[in-house]
């Protein structure tokens, strides 16, 4: 069997099996998701979390409002609020000082 043939097949292999977490449920350090939605806590003007694909990142909190971006899109929320950045719905269920709890799903 060739080089070639075998990193193939274990792309093709790694692939499939990314595809199927990608529909279970997992946990990290500030996302967990299951199904198609995640539950993500952000704290700190900077931090971010892949999510669903797509990168998501904190810029902060002004006037009780988090600032988010999704690839190109900029949006801000407030607690109890939903909002849509890029291909994600973002509900925010809690706004600090310095951190957003949220809520995200494929739009």
């Amino acid at each position: 069997m060739s080089t070639t043939t075998r990193a193939a097949r274990l792309a093709a292999g790694l692939l499939a099996g990314g595809l199927f977490l990608s529909g279970c449920s997992f946990t990290s350090d500030n996302v967990s998701c299951s199904g198609g939605s995640c539950t993500v806590s952000l704290s700190g003007e900077g931090a971010e979390a892949e999510i669903l694909g797509q990168k998501l990142t904190f810029g902060g909190v002004q006037d009780g409002r988090a600032s988010l971006s999704v690839g190109g899109a900029s949006v801000s929320c407030g607690e109890g609020e939903s909002v849509t950045a890029g291909p994600l719905e973002l509900s925010c269920s809690g706004v600090t000082d310095d951190s957003v709890e949220l809520t995200a799903q494929l739009n």
